[in-house]
């Protein structure tokens, strides 16, 4: 049922979708006592408590743009996409090292491997969604063409590790809660959250060059500017040094568009068969 919803969306025009999406925002803002809560705190937890109108509107726009995103026509959806230092990446391809691309949940981040996966082959960790009628929309949207999947799992690090020892691409999602055994506590604006310790051990694994990445959504449905940002931290230290490492290059791009990022998620929970790193951090 949803493929032919999703698909019918997408014929719309972006702005339509996008206008429809900043109402759908407020609707889900003032109907969702949790989500509101949610919201609130984390920006507040961030500093940015200033941006929460425009953060409302951006939430709703991230969900009506994914018809348009994930069913539309491949060409006409990168008509809507302009790169910034592309050549970062470039440089890295030529140089036949593999990329690590690490997108957090900022902007359009679903258009980034698609636009990516036209350059060049991508391999991305993929967790397949909790609702089973979204599985064949999800997937079918993202194993576009150069884009492949790799399942949420071990079986699927090894799919990364091996891409990557060929000095190719792999995409990850570096702010998703990790599940139990996968992360450790790190410092995220200024609170404690489990974090995920597979992107620091596949870039030291495969020598790979690591690439920050988001899509910054444009006003008034005018498109995308996905954007390429070196990694300005080390990757020196344990597993925690690392995991911090990486928070901080996060929360330097997230400022850069603190509207756009997806701040109702529950970034600091404690995952189950976890302990708290303190009695007062406990969600």
């Amino acid at each position: 049922m949803l493929v032919p919803i999703f698909r019918f969306l997408s014929i719309f025009p972006l702005p339509f979708l996008h206008a429809i999406g900043a109402a759908l925002g407020w609707v889900v803002y003032w109907t969702s006592p949790s989500y509101r809560r949610r919201m609130r705190d984390n920006m507040r937890q961030a500093g940015v408590s200033q941006h929460l109108r425009a953060a409302v509107a951006e939430a709703g726009k991230s969900i009506i743009e994914l018809p348009f995103i994930w069913c539309a026509d491949p060409a006409r959806v990168s008509r809507h996409a302009t790169l910034e230092n592309w050549e970062l990446v470039q440089a890295a391809l030529d140089a036949g090292r593999g990329i690590v691309f690490m997108t957090p949940h900022l902007g359009c981040f679903e258009i980034v491997a698609q636009e990516i996966a036209l350059r060049t082959e991508l391999m991305v960790m993929y967790r397949p969604p909790k609702k089973a009628a979204l599985k064949p929309l999800i997937e079918g949207a993202r194993a576009r063409n150069n884009l492949l999947l790799a399942p949420a799992n071990m079986s699927g690090v090894r799919m990364l590790a091996k891409c990557l020892k060929k000095g190719k691409p792999v995409g990850v999602l570096p702010d998703q809660v990790p599940q139990e055994g996968e992360g450790v506590w790190a410092t995220f604006f200024g609170r404690d959250a489990y974090t995920m310790t597979l992107p620091a051990k596949l870039a030291l694994l495969g020598d790979a060059t690591i690439i920050v990445t988001y899509a910054q959504r444009l006003p008034g449905g005018k498109g995308y500017v996905i954007r390429f940002v070196p990694f300005d931290g080390t990757l020196e230290g344990d597993s925690a040094d690392q995991a911090q490492a990486i928070n901080t290059a996060m929360e330097r791009l997230i400022v850069r568009e603190p509207s756009q990022y997806y701040w109702s998620y529950n970034r600091y929970k404690v995952p189950h068969g976890i302990d708290a790193p303190s009695a007062g951090e406990q969600v």
